[in-house]
């Protein structure tokens, strides 16, 4: 059975975020990535006025990614229960730091340009949302005193280490992320947010 076709504005969203890994917000454009997802001139701008909106479709596309990596780890890892889960956030952030690392770069990017851009804001909070919603739920699961809190928390931790790792100033010299490593401080982390 073969792998369906992405939707169009699915794959026009993947490649922006693609090209904004390559290129940076500069060589974002609607050219580029009618180019480079090998449409027709015109394409994405049929679908997306406007960068702005194109760059918010960005965003959304990119919080849809991330909650059904979040889903495909928590599936793998069965019930949720502390070390479970820690287990599960290492590999998901192992994964977020190796095969999806330009993912992780391009959101990090375009998360800025919306410090720019008042107008993108929007946008990015709905997508923001979806994360933590998702963590919350995940920490209430777990017994979190305060799941929305916590989940506050672990979603700054987890874009804190991403970021350091991949962009920080030791992320050039830095070992390959190791999965126990990961556990570990994941462990560390959940601990903290489910003490009373």
């Amino acid at each position: 059975m073969s792998t369906p076709l992405p939707d169009r504005r699915d794959l026009i969203a993947d490649t922006a975020i693609a090209t904004v890994a390559a290129a940076g917000l500069r060589g974002l454009t609607h050219r580029a990535v009618d180019t480079a997802a090998g449409l027709p001139a015109g394409s994405t701008s049929y679908y997306f006025r406007t960068r702005s909106a194109l760059i918010g479709a960005c965003y959304l596309r990119l919080s849809a990614l991330t909650v059904a990596d979040a889903d495909r780890w928590e599936t793998e890892y069965g019930t949720p229960d502390p070390d479970s889960a820690a287990e599960a956030l290492a590999a998901l952030l192992h994964h977020w730091l190796t095969v999806e690392r330009n993912r992780q770069l391009a959101r990090f990017e375009l998360s800025l340009e919306a410090t720019r851009r008042p107008e993108l804001r929007a946008d990015l909070e709905t997508a923001g949302r979806a994360a933590r919603s998702r963590a919350a739920a995940l920490l209430t699961s777990l017994g979190a005193p305060d799941p929305a809190q916590a989940a506050d928390l672990l979603v700054a931790w987890t874009d804190g280490l991403l970021y350091d790792r991949l962009a920080g100033a030791p992320a050039a010299s830095r070992p390959a992320p190791d999965p126990a490593e990961l556990t570990l401080v994941a462990r560390k982390m959940l601990d903290a947010l489910l003490a009373p």
